[in-house]
């Protein structure tokens, strides 16, 4: 039985069957076999404050798509790395000076990887693209799994908690609860990059990297799903609110979400177009931003342009990255390298991430669009 406000159908462009084969690895695997039904939503997690017209059952069960919970990491050289090419994306962190690389291809299977010496959740979205470092201590020190809903083609996350008829659900996207008990508690962000592999190796040669030599067993260098990454793609696994075609639906891009609503993006095309690497001076939310953006890396980060204090206005000459007030060297990440500023370090914008066009425009309505 359906009950109204939570949708249960078909998948809009024909992806199920790729979407199912993705998960056959946790037929075995999975912690749990309950399906969250409507009738859970209602009796065990209260209400919503989303629009339960956009949160689909897909039919896979809780936890069947297995989060991982401290995977073993290993060396960037390690053969178990194997499974990654040059090319592939992962989202980088730093931690205590250490510097931990997840990439894409565990998320396309796991879609969560919790650190709980770190008190992290690390999320990504394969249907929306989407990035986010989740800080847990924020609250509690949850641990996160997948529930097997989506909210507008965005993974749904659930707390794991001692108490099965409490749990709540958290929308990647929205970055907080938005169903059951906590409903309006929202999930710190923590400050991460997400490039190529090769980008990632060439900042920190002594990255560490999950193994892929998990307990699961998939060919994490497989992609899961087709094409379904194409930047003119417009296909999505359900249907979608609407789509904002001011970019293409699968372009990258890195967005800034502003405090009481709304936000701003950067898309990678754009940001690409004649520059190998660029700084885009910006206000976010009112403030000053700086976003820089290396081609070679594939990848754009934001930052806070002050230190101590002072304001820098950035800008690249002759392939470096520079600020004008004193002419110091900074590198991607936002260190100074050489020049007065020497061992000074930007802030980043915690909140900004990466996702696809198709999805940013329909969590942050009104989005702003940086074009050159």
């Amino acid at each position: 039985m359906i009950i109204p406000g939570l949708a249960k159908c078909s998948p809009s462009n024909g992806f199920l069957a790729i979407a199912v084969s993705s998960l056959a690895l946790t037929a075995s695997a999975c912690s749990g076999d309950e399906t969250f039904g409507p009738g859970q939503l209602e009796d065990r997690a209260g209400s919503c404050s989303i629009p339960t017209d956009w949160l689909f059952q897909t039919g896979v069960p809780r936890d069947g798509i297995p989060a991982l919970t401290d995977p073993v990491l290993v060396p960037a050289d390690d053969p178990s790395t194997n499974y990654l090419l040059d090319s592939h994306r992962v989202i980088g962190i730093e931690f205590g000076g250490q510097y931990i690389a997840i990439p894409h291809n565990i998320l396309w299977w796991h879609e969560i990887v919790n650190f709980n010496a770190l008190d992290l959740a690390v999320t990504y979205c394969p249907l929306t693209g989407s990035s986010i470092v989740f800080d847990r201590a924020s609250v509690r020190g949850f641990e996160f799994g997948v529930s097997g809903l989506l909210f507008q083609n965005n993974l749904v996350m659930y707390e794991r908690s001692s108490v099965e008829s409490n749990v709540s659900f958290w929308p990647q996207m929205m970055r907080g609860a938005r169903c059951g008990p906590l409903d309006g508690q929202a999930l710190a962000m923590y400050p991460a990059i997400e490039m190529r592999w090769d980008g990632w190796r060439a900042l920190h040669p002594d990255t560490r990297v999950i193994s892929g030599e998990t307990e699961y067993g998939p060919n994490y260098r497989r992609y899961p799903y087709g094409d379904y990454e194409r930047v003119t793609n417009p296909q999505t696994l359900y249907p979608n609110p609407e789509f904002d075609q001011r970019r293409p639906p699968k372009e990258r891009v890195l967005g800034i979400p502003f405090e009481d609503g709304g936000g701003i993006a950067f898309p990678f095309l754009a940001l690409d177009s004649g520059a190998a690497r660029r700084v885009v001076r910006e206000t976010a939310d009112g403030e000053p931003v700086a976003v820089f953006w290396d081609r070679d890396a594939e990848a754009a980060v934001a930052f806070w342009p002050s230190v101590a204090g002072q304001s820098l206005t950035f800008e690249v000459l002759d392939g470096r990255y520079l600020d004008v007030e004193t002419g110091s060297e900074w590198t991607f990440e936002g260190v100074a390298v050489s020049g007065a500023m020497e061992g000074a370090k930007l802030t980043p914008v915690a909140e900004a991430y990466v996702s696809f066009w198709f999805a940013w425009a329909t969590f942050v309505k009104g989005t702003l669009l940086w074009l050159p």
